[in-house]
């Protein structure tokens, strides 16, 4: 019954979301960020502002040789961004192995902590194409991190199978739509809250806000 968990934080919607979904859930909840040489490390910084405001203590880890090992357009500003998905592969705003590393670290650092709960903003339902964020790799991982250090970890993915409206939704239910809105950087032209508005990432934010606050005026006619 330990009911300490560790939050991946990015300073992104769905990570901020998972944040205070871990606040409600768990007595006592910490946060672990990246760097990793993004283009827009000011997320890092929004997350730390949160997380002070919240009393959660907050610890960043700089991991440059994941940006080094493939190439991506987060990370290397000669790449220019995809728009669209390629219909054979990931967008190259993918960054290869990104989740695997994150999580991988992030249990090694809980256990040293007696922390066994991880927590996840990763969903399958709008995934953009990114193969580490799918239900059957967390599954998978979570096993085998189980067995290489002999442990039962549980890695929680609370917006798994939540399409982007419906993780607004869980933001107001929690209380911080307008928090989650207005000071976390999902954008991948980093413009923080509601974005540049042309970019994949807040094209998909925008939508399912616009889809979530028009569902909850109708409910409430």
């Amino acid at each position: 019954m330990n009911q300490k968990a560790l939050v991946v934080l990015s300073g992104g919607q769905d990570s901020t979301t998972c944040l205070f979904w871990a606040l409600r859930e768990f007595d006592e909840v910490f946060a672990l960020g990246f760097t990793y040489g993004q283009k827009h490390a000011a997320e890092v910084e929004l997350a730390r502002a949160i997380c002070a405001e919240q009393n959660v203590p907050f610890e960043v880890m700089d991991v440059p040789l994941l940006g080094q090992l493939g190439r991506n357009s987060l990370t290397d500003t000669s790449l220019t961004m995809d728009e669209n998905k390629p219909a054979d592969a990931p967008p190259n705003t993918f960054v290869p192995g990104r989740n695997l590393f994150f999580l991988s670290i992030a249990a090694v650092y809980a256990r040293e902590r007696g922390i066994f709960h991880l927590v996840t903003g990763v969903g399958q339902t709008d995934f953009s194409g990114y193969p580490d964020c799918r239900d059957n790799f967390v599954k998978s991982l979570n096993v085998t991190l189980n067995l290489a250090m002999d442990e039962q970890f549980c890695i929680h993915t609370p917006l798994m199978w939540r399409d982007k409206a419906e993780t607004w939704a869980l933001a107001d239910e929690l209380g911080v739509l307008d928090l989650i809105r207005q000071r976390t950087l999902t954008c991948y032209n980093g413009v923080v809250g509601d974005g540049c508005g042309h970019c994949p990432a807040c094209q998909l934010r925008q939508a399912g806000l616009q889809q979530y606050l028009l569902t909850k005026e109708t409910t409430n006619k």
